[in-house]
């Protein structure tokens, strides 16, 4: 642990914990963290049972906590976390391939991958000070990622894990949506716009890394921009020259690439034989 005598009057101070078996990571992080203002640590832990000690009698905001580590992983402490009432925020440290990376972004947390670069870290830090203003939500955003990972502990092959909702953040607050409510998605930029019943969720993942988490069967991919559910396809049509339109039955029209085309046919016709 190392001294915490830091004070200001100019901004908030975030309590932070380190979690990692490894001491070089554990320095790493110290050395990084001691170079911002606003951060102090007021723990280092080598395993995940003295971590939820210390976290029974004191209050901290942020855990910068590795994954994979002896005897309990980190995903052990996030649930535990997952039932405070007010859940500090969890930076994951991890060596994790990139699907479990993108799992980390749809549901609203962070991670910093080994071995950890400035620009990413302190981006790391800009998000957990955006998170700390908008905790409502953040809970349920966790136990979200953490009853996904142990689903697919428990299973012998990822391959049924899908996602089943999406934690976009807005101003003030974070919302849960379910992948059922979502009708067709549209890519826009670095983000991807969730077209639900009545309204469109603006949510920071690009379209290509949420195609990788959702059920190919519920969604199919139409265009580079768009991915339609498929319970929404009404009926196709020729607008050009390698170009189609789908009309959903929520009355939206979505624009076909002729790299897709074949696919949605495929789809219709295995909808006609099931008639």
């Amino acid at each position: 642990m190392i001294d915490n005598n830091h004070t200001t009057t100019d901004f908030a101070i975030n309590r932070a914990i380190i979690v990692d078996d490894e001491e070089s990571g554990r320095i790493m992080l110290r050395y990084a963290l001691s170079a911002k203002k606003n951060w102090v640590i007021v723990g280092e832990f080598n395993n995940v049972a003295a971590a939820r000690e210390f976290l029974k009698t004191q209050e901290v905001d942020v855990i910068f906590l590795d994954i994979q580590m002896p005897r309990e992983n980190g995903t052990g402490l996030a649930r535990s976390v997952s039932d405070m009432e007010r859940p500090p925020l969890i930076i994951f440290v991890t060596a994790f391939n990139t699907h479990a990376i993108e799992a980390f972004e749809v549901h609203a947390l962070d991670y910093l991958l080994k071995p950890v670069g400035p620009a990413r870290f302190t981006q790391a830090l800009s998000r957990a000070d955006e998170i700390l203003t908008q905790r409502r939500g953040y809970a349920k955003a966790l136990r979200s990622y953490v009853d996904r990972e142990e689903q697919a502990n428990d299973t012998i092959t990822n391959a049924g894990n899908y996602l089943q909702q999406i934690v976009a953040r807005s101003v003030g607050e974070m919302e849960c949506i379910a992948l059922s409510e979502v009708l067709w998605m549209s890519s826009a930029g670095n983000y991807v716009e969730l077209h639900l019943d009545k309204r469109v969720v603006l949510h920071r993942m690009a379209l290509s890394a949420i195609e990788k988490l959702i059920n190919p069967k519920d969604f199919i991919r139409v265009h580079r921009s768009a991915i339609v559910r498929t319970d929404q396809f009404q009926h196709i049509k020729v607008i050009g020259d390698g170009s189609y339109r789908l009309t959903l039955l929520c009355g939206a029209e979505v624009t076909v690439s002729e790299r897709h085309i074949e696919q949605v046919r495929g789809f219709f016709k295995e909808l006609q034989g099931s008639e």
